[in-house]
This record gives structure tokens, C-alpha cells and sequence, in this order.
């Protein structure tokens, strides 16, 4: 039996006429492809929330690496001190961008209710002159170029908190310490702008202010002072290697020595271990789902067999080999594992390109059902919108995984029909 003979009687019994095994064969490619659907869809809206949060955790809070400051370090007695500091992180070599900041926990008040915020002491032009902030941040109301002295930016969940708009007064009330005595501060400033990072989690923390007015206002013994350092690649495996250069550096000056660089993802270690742990176990649930739709095949190829056991008795009488009979079986198998790729893969990447689409019209039809506001997604906890991000590599081992599997669950029926003696089956006909 000829290669281009195996192949032939493969394309026929993948178009089979015979009832049970046209159904079983059909049904098996349906399964796989219905199940590759929600697996693809799956993977891209994983990757897209990791990689939009992780996006803004970079870029607007931690950057590539961060230098934390000791208190007790002279350059942070004054911000002139301090935006000197920043020129010399600036030269060191790997190091393309550095942004200066005081942070401090506090609370914040408006008319009629408090929340805690975060104190960000910031660059005047923060906003614009990194592109991160230009990217991400988007401006609800106001402005955010603090023309005032008492100018302040605060995020789009606070603002809603506290009922806050653009020219009402909020109040931050800070801790100051004297020995063992708390003394609160309270400092008023005047609302410029309302911004929004698309991700409420951040949004319901930070509050910007000059880092001047930071600088002069608030207590220093109760804020921590860190350096932002922007390089050429956040996930460069150089990173660790500019960490311990930056690091041996800053043991050399007088001023800096007490300082720690640490990278984004130690910064963060807990909360992108715990995307990637809930990532791998969604992906390992939709793929046993896969692998059920790919045994499928293997009792399609079984049915195939016991329905064409005469023609496969007929055709070794004729000389037909057994590896000829198996590779037909074996082909027929993989042309159905690369039918269901060929339709689930397509399906579920259409989704995925239109996921922000489908989860709005979701919701909006589940709102006019229920008559109240429906979210599918809490913004309190995800991203508002879901950054579209495609990972293809991914997805082309999936197509290649469903194909292999399905193949290696028909061996054993085709090896079956195969080995099949054509005497003992045209004796039982």
C-alpha cells in the first residue's frame, strides 16, 4: 500500500458516509474546536489583565528599579539636596530616566468623609514629561499641571469617595513624631485635577502634590523618599546586573550608602506570584477540558474501525499492509485535531480581539434584565479596560499540543484496525 494510498483511504474515511462514524468524527472535531474557544479567550484575557496591571505597577509606581532612601541620608534634609542626588543616579550608565519622589501614608478629607490615601511628592511636570504617566493616566476633569501652590492631583476613586471636583478643598492629614508623641498635621490644598489609571486599586490610594510643597509641608520623619529609575527594558535579563552596578555605586557615595535598590519584581513578588499561579490554573483546567475533546477522536477512530472492518478485510486481501491500513487511521485522526484547531482557534482569538465589546454588551444586557447596574468585571478590583495582548507563541504550542494528542489517542485503534486478520472477519460475514 502506497503513501498516496494511505492518504487516499484517510480522506475517505475522514468524509465518511457511514452514519455512526460521519457523527462521531464530526462531533469529536466540534468538541475540540468548542473547547479550544473558551482556552484561547481564556489565555489572551489572562495576559492582557497581567500585562495591563503589571503595566501600571511599572511604569506609575515602582518603574524598573527603585531606590529607597534612608532618613537619615543628608540629601533628603532639602528637595535642592535631593534633585541633587538625582543628577548623580542620572550618569551612572544603563540608567535612562530618574523621577524623584516622597511618599507618605495619610488620610484624606473632603466634605463629608475620610479615606486613607497615599502622598506622592511629585516633578511638576510629571504628567507630561514621562510617557508612562502621558499613557496611562487619563485625565477625568481639571488639569494636572499644578499652577497653584496649593495645587493637588488625586485619583478618580478618591474623587468619587469624598465628592470631590475640580476647585474643592481636600485636607491631608498627616502623623508628625516627637519621641513617643503622634501629633497630627493637617494641610489644606485645593483639587486641580482628577486623573484615572483604568485601574481602581491604584486610583483609590494616590494623591499628587509637588514634591516641593511636599518638601515643606509635610513631616519628613514619617515619608520615605525613593529614586524611580526608567530603563531601556523592564524585562531585560540585564536588569539584575544594572541592580548590582547601581547598587556598588551608591555604596561609594557619601550620601547614599545606606540606600537599596530593588527591582519591580521584588517590589512586587507576592501579587505577580499570585496572577501567575491563578493564570497556570485556569490554563490547566481549560485543557484537561481539551483533552476530554480530544479522547473523543480515539472512540470516533474505534467506531471507524469496527464500521469498516469488511472493507479493511477486503483491501489487505488485496494487498494492503497493515502500516498502510494504521497510517490512514493515524491521518484521518490528525486531519480532525487540525479541523478543530482550524475552527476553535480562529473563534477564540475573535473573541479575545473583542472582549472589551462582549463584556460591555453582557453587561448591559444583563443591567436591562435585572434593572439595576450589572459589572461582569468590579473596576474595583480589574482594569477597566482589558489591554488587547495576543500571545501567539502560546497559542501556536496549543494548536501543535491538540494536534500531536490527537494522534497519539488514535494509536491504539488504528493500530487495531491494522493488525485486523481479514480472514477471521470475511469468515464472520
Amino acid at each position: 500500500m502506497t503513501l498516496k494510498s494511505s492518504f487516499l483511504y484517510a480522506k475517505k474515511i475522514f468524509f465518511s458516509r457511514g452514519v455512526n462514524s460521519r457523527h462521531s468524527l464530526k462531533g469529536a472535531v466540534i468538541s475540540i474546536a468548542l473547547s479550544l474557544v473558551p482556552l484561547v479567550a481564556t489565555l489572551s484575557l489572562s495576559e492582557g489583565m497581567i500585562s495591563g496591571i503589571t503595566g501600571r505597577i511599572i511604569n506609575l509606581s515602582t518603574q524598573d528599579l527603585s531606590v529607597q532612601i534612608s532618613k537619615n541620608s543628608s540629601c533628603v534634609k532639602s528637595v535642592e539636596k535631593f534633585y541633587n542626588a538625582k543628577k548623580r543616579i542620572e550618569k551612572i550608565d544603563g540608567v535612562k530616566e530618574v523621577y524623584p519622589e516622597f511618599q507618605m501614608t495619610s488620610l484624606a478629607a473632603g466634605k463629608s468623609f475620610r479615606t486613607g490615601a497615599i502622598i506622592r511628592g511629585v516633578e511638576k511636570n510629571i504628567f507630561t514629561s514621562n510617557k508612562s504617566y502621558e499613557e496611562f493616566f487619563k485625565i477625568h476633569e481639571g488639569s494636572v499641571d499644578f499652577k497653584k501652590e496649593d495645587s493637588i492631583v488625586i485619583g478618580s476613586r478618591i474623587a468619587e469617595l469624598l465628592s470631590l471636583h475640580p476647585g474643592d478643598k481636600i485636607s491631608i492629614i498627616a502623623v508628625n513624631t516627637f519621641g513617643k508623641s503622634f501629633i497630627p498635621k493637617i494641610v489644606d490644598f485645593t483639587v486641580e485635577g482628577i486623573v484615572s489609571s483604568g485601574y481602581q486599586e491604584l486610583d483609590a490610594l494616590w494623591v499628587f502634590v509637588p514634591i516641593e510643597k511636599a518638601f515643606s509641608v509635610f513631616p519628613k520623619k514619617a515619608a520615605d523618599f525613593t529614586f524611580g529609575i526608567k530603563t531601556e527594558n523592564s524585562f531585560s535579563k540585564d536588569l539584575v546586573k544594572l541592580q548590582n552596578k547601581i547598587q556598588e555605586i551608591l555604596f561609594e557615595d557619601e550620601e547614599l550608602y545606606e540606600s537599596y535598590v530593588s527591582r519591580w519584581d521584588q517590589l512586587n513578588a507576592s501579587q505577580f506570584e499570585n496572577f501567575s499561579s491563578t493564570k497556570a490554573l485556569l490554563l490547566i483546567i481549560m485543557m484537561l477540558i481539551v483533552l476530554v475533546a480530544i479522547i473523543n477522536i480515539s472512540s470516533a477512530i474505534v467506531m471507524i474501525v469496527m464500521e469498516r472492518k469488511k472493507e479493511i478485510a477486503i483491501l489487505k486481501s488485496m494487498g494492503a499492509s497493515s502500516s498502510g491500513i494504521m497510517l490512514s487511521f493515524l491521518t484521518a485522526a490528525f486531519f480532525a485535531g487540525a479541523s478543530g484547531v482550524l475552527l476553535g482557534i480562529p473563534v477564540g482569538l475573535l473573541i479575545s480581539y473583542n472582549v472589551n465589546e462582549i463584556i460591555w454588551f453582557i453587561e448591559k444586557v444583563a443591567g436591562l434584565i435585572s434593572g439595576r447596574t450589572f459589572k461582569l468585571l468590579d473596576p474595583s478590583f480589574y482594569l477597566q479596560t482589558i489591554p488587547i495582548v495576543i500571545p501567539y507563541k502560546e497559542i501556536f504550542l496549543i494548536a501543535a499540543g491538540t494536534v500531536i494528542l490527537s494522534v497519539l489517542v488514535s494509536l491504539l485503534p488504528s493500530l487495531r484496525g491494522g493488525i485486523s486478520k481479514p480472514l477471521d472477519t470475511l469468515r464472520k460475514v
